[in-house]
């Protein structure tokens, strides 16, 4: 009852499912929840970059600006081929289902297993880069940024056990807050930088480099920007989250997801190009360009405020969609199916609670560290971009509906842009730690496989098809008894309802002969005309002598079904339970898995034993 009360306080009352449809999300509110992890990727996109170009000298950063339009034009291609996803497929899935309808299962396996190791992924390096945020400003909590990364890990797993609307309301606020604070940063800096309102720029050394940049090293830094992608195709996986029409609430979603990230992205990295901006030191290239543009004022520790709010609330985006893929996985019967239950609150739960302890996995074994953390992130959403636009180009040539033509081209463009980016990334960062995402990903799509040929099996086992008619059956009822009691004679009650009365028998296990005689001699006057079978035990041992009396009873043929009847006593106490002997758990172990054998408890609650009747009153006061 207690447990019952924590859950509602922390999580809230229960919905019915009648509410379900209430709980869909606007437009506005579906992108604070979808958003947040591809809006807050601008805030170190043009970062990575720029730490890969700075490699071949100070003179190869002005490549900073083309490497960000192709990846702008790139992110463009992806978010108009998802705007078709969701259109084509608006009962969600994304690439999953994109892949199994047009590429087979095996792709469509492999794109889930990269989404949901990504989504883990998300969670853990946001948490961690935000509070290192917080960690650089306040450097005495340093020594708990792991305690502290776990906390947020909880608070946001319990705001999304809510419900979808009130994570929605919790998470908006700092998701628009930070597209208003980048957005007024970039245009106030646009024309602080235009019309010369700012005072000339303190020269900054650039460490030597190459003094010369080439095509591995340009490659190398687009894949590295390509993280600003990350997050892109949460919308397509949630898509049953919006209200109706879901198809085309997504599509009008990732359009204005697509607009305000390339907006930011641009506008970061122009301003980063235009004030000379390198990367390094303890200072972000985002808290420059904010020192650069509004000094050190209010301003700019909203910019870092807001930053830091939006990369610890990035982590929502998963939290959106890893249980709805899960759940779609649990449908088609890949992963266990308890994904598919919607808690309390109308949401997935036993999936937010699976994410939150594999990102709190992740957050102890690296320590908190951003850096151990990033060379694992990107790559499965990569996999996931390459699967599901070449779905989508094999889906347009199956159909060939009106523009197929350019819709092929797009989602054929696409597919190869981010299949060399997948390759690139793969093999810069293989080493750093992205084997491990290489080996995770088939291990998980063999568990998938493992559980599909399980769920299968049952299915068959459990099939009507062929079934002639139900198999006779004769029925014991064997009641266990160590004493006689209350419990005893409740539970030989119970036997006498479950088979006629030539059919029940007690069952004794003799390891003391003369407590036999008392317990025979009170069996005549309790015992309910059932017969008492006393089984001798030479050894004292309590399962030997019945589990031979049971293989004696199921060895006359298969249609012997035998009930064994556990009369327990339960203690007013959880404390008490432990000063009684707990024979029932090891019975019910040893009879666990036998085939045409029914194990029923039938409990008896102690209560305080009833005052004689010629008992001495206690005197009135």
């Amino acid at each position: 009852m207690r447990l019952a009360l924590v859950k509602r306080w922390l999580v809230g009352r229960p919905m019915p499912l009648a509410q379900a449809r209430h709980e869909r999300l606007g437009k506005t509110a579906a992108l604070a929840v979808f958003a947040s992890d591809p809006l807050s990727s601008v805030a170190y996109a043009t970062e990575e970059i720029l730490f890969v170009l700075i490699l071949a000298g100070s003179l190869a950063l002005s490549y900073s600006l083309p490497i960000a339009i192709g990846i702008a034009t790139l992110l463009a291609i992806v978010v108009i081929s998802y705007r078709q996803t969701v259109q084509a497929y608006p009962q969600g899935g994304g690439a999953y289902l994109v892949s199994k309808d047009n590429l087979g299962i095996y792709p469509a396996l492999t794109a889930a297993a990269a989404l949901l190791v990504d989504y883990v992924l998300t969670v853990s390096v946001s948490v961690v880069a935000g509070i290192a945020a917080v960690t650089s400003a306040v450097p005495a909590l340093r020594p708990y940024r792991i305690v502290l990364s776990v906390l947020v890990v909880v608070v946001i797993a319990l705001g999304n056990l809510r419900g979808v609307r009130e994570s929605a309301q919790l998470f908006a606020a700092p998701t628009y807050f930070f597209v208003v604070s980048i957005l007024g940063m970039v245009g106030y800096g646009l024309l602080a930088a235009t019309f010369h309102w700012l005072p000339e720029a303190p020269f900054e050394p650039h460490p030597p480099g190459l003094e010369g940049i080439g095509l591995f090293l340009f490659l190398r830094a687009y894949a590295a920007g390509c993280t600003a992608l990350t997050g892109v195709e949460a919308v397509s996986n949630g898509v049953q989250a919006l209200k109706p029409p879901e198809g085309r609430n997504a599509a009008a979603v990732m359009t204005t997801l697509g607009v305000l990230s390339i907006a930011m992205f641009l506008g970061i990295t122009y301003l980063a190009y235009d004030f000379g901006i390198a990367p390094g030191g303890d200072e972000t290239v985002v808290s420059k360009i904010a020192r650069r543009v509004f000094g050190t004022g209010v301003f700019y520790y909203t910019i870092q405020t807001t930053t830091m709010l939006i990369l610890v609330f990035a982590a929502n985006t998963s939290y959106a969609d890893f249980p709805r893929l899960s759940s779609i996985l649990a449908r088609d019967r890949f992963v266990p199916r308890q994904f598919a239950n919607q808690g309390d609150r109308l949401v997935f739960s036993n999936g937010i609670i699976i994410l939150s302890g594999f990102a709190i996995l992740l957050i102890v074994v690296f320590g908190g560290d951003t850096h151990a953390l990033l060379p694992l992130y990107a790559i499965g959403v990569f996999i996931s971009f390459t699967l599901s636009q070449s779905g989508m180009v094999r889906h347009w040539w199956r159909l060939r509906p009106r523009g197929w033509p350019w819709r092929l081209t797009v989602n054929g463009t696409g597919a190869v842009a981010t299949f060399v980016v997948m390759l690139t990334l793969a093999v810069t960062k293989f080493l750093e730690g992205a084997w491990i995402v290489v080996v995770v990903i088939p291990v998980l799509v063999a568990i998938f496989l493992v559980m599909h040929r399980h769920y299968d099996e049952v299915a068959s086992a459990l099939s009507l098809e062929g079934l002639t008619g139900p198999p006779p059956m004769n029925h014991t009822v064997l009641v266990l008894v160590g004493d006689l009691h209350r419990g005893v004679v409740r539970a030989l009650q119970y036997a006498r309802t479950l088979a006629p009365e030539a059919a029940v028998r007690g069952v004794y296990v003799e390891t003391d002969p003369a407590f036999t005689v008392r317990l025979e001699d009170r069996w005549g006057k309790w015992g309910l005309g059932v017969p008492l079978v006393v089984l001798t035990s030479p050894y004292r041992s309590l399962l030997r002598p019945f589990l031979d009396y049971l293989d004696e009873i199921q060895s006359r043929g298969d249609d012997q079904i035998v009930t064994i009847v556990l009369p327990e006593f339960l203690p007013r106490r959880w404390w008490q339970h432990v000063l009684h002997n707990q024979t029932a758990l090891l019975i019910k172990g040893a009879l666990l898995f036998r085939k045409n054998t029914v194990v029923a408890d039938v409990p008896y609650l102690l209560r305080r034993p009833p005052v004689a009747a010629n008992a001495p009153r206690a005197p009135d006061r």
